[in-house]
């Protein structure tokens, strides 16, 4: 499969990828890797292309992630910040929208604190007939598409750099440590690294991981020993203590005493086990500084490095797609 097979005009979930689809963009992302690598890391690919950028909700790494990635490939961004715009005035999240598709934008990237709002506004730009894509860089507590392929991507190169592939996961097992309950990036992982045929397991105190995630196939453990046993890959889930409208943990030391990730721990893994985490990281919390900070356990770095690369698949694949009478 090549690119000029892409089909979707959005990115706002990964529920329904075909795993050819996830190869597109592992293979794509794996050239634009190459693009990144060179001295001038800048493609004219997207040329005259705009991208705007609407962020309803605070980010560092998503934002200023996609924002690089527009510009390697040369498009010019437009840059929303709610607390300065005419929303404080009564306009309309939709209204705001349009204003923005009327400057010509070709491409919209919108995080969100409220799920649905991405896919209300790629349903406006389809009935409107704009051709203009939209990508999900996060929505409330739904999914986070975006951050879920450059974790694939990640895992995947670390067999094949050059030519990454969903295959390598097969039956590999997976450890996602921490809140499940509240985490989009864990919605968006299970999607992705079950369709990888990964052996996925899930653990955190029961406030914050249900056992009705069984249903999808998943392994669910409220102790930590068993879910990090022979695992090849573990991914820490930041406390998303800014949703946690009850009290789910007795404090944040007994949640780190149960279920931080220390070096005695990951003993238990497969030998070269290596450490993910989506950032923001509270260090002591989750997870040590020890573990973060050891380029030979962790991957986090690397994560934000292949994230432009990721990001700048995404926005060349949905640039193709092209309008159909």
């Amino acid at each position: 499969m090549t690119s000029n097979q892409w089909q979707r005009r959005h990115l706002l979930s990964l529920a329904d990828l075909e795993p050819w689809e996830y190869d597109i963009i592992l293979q794509t992302s794996a050239s634009f890797a190459e693009v990144l690598s060179r001295p001038t890391p800048k493609v004219p690919t997207l040329q005259g292309r705009v991208v705007a950028m609407l962020f309803f909700e605070a980010s560092t790494r998503t934002r200023n992630s996609f924002e690089l990635a527009a510009k390697r490939l040369s498009a010019d961004t437009l840059n929303f910040s709610p607390g300065t715009s005419a929303l404080n005035k009564g306009e309309t999240i939709l209204d705001t929208a349009k204003t923005l598709l009327a400057m010509n934008t070709n491409l919209m990237v919108i995080r969100h604190q409220y799920s649905g709002v991405p896919h209300q506004i790629a349903l406006e730009c389809d009935r409107l007939g704009t051709g203009v894509g939209v990508i999900n860089a996060g929505d409330g507590q739904h999914e986070h598409p975006t951050q879920a392929l450059l974790d694939l991507f990640t895992l995947c190169s670390q067999s094949n750099t050059k030519q990454p592939s969903l295959a390598s996961l097969q039956g590999c097992k997976i450890a996602i440590v921490g809140d499940i309950l509240h985490s989009r990036v864990a919605r968006s992982n299970l999607y992705s690294l079950r369709a990888a045929g990964a052996e996925i397991h899930l653990a955190g105190p029961p406030t914050l991981v249900s056992e009705a995630w069984e249903n999808l196939g998943v392994r669910v453990h409220w102790q930590l020993a068993p879910a990090l046993q022979d695992a090849k890959f573990v991914m820490a889930l930041r406390l998303q203590k800014e949703r946690m409208h009850q009290h789910f943990l007795p404090s944040l030391r007994e949640y780190h005493r149960e279920y931080g990730l220390t070096r005695e721990r990951l003993s238990l893994c497969q030998p070269g086990v290596k450490i993910l985490h989506p950032g923001p990281a509270n260090r002591g919390v989750e997870l040590t500084s020890e573990v973060m900070d050891d380029p030979d356990l962790s991957l986090v770095s690397q994560q934000v490095n292949n994230g432009v690369a990721v990001r700048m698949a995404i926005l060349y694949l949905l640039s193709t797609v092209r309008i159909t009478a």
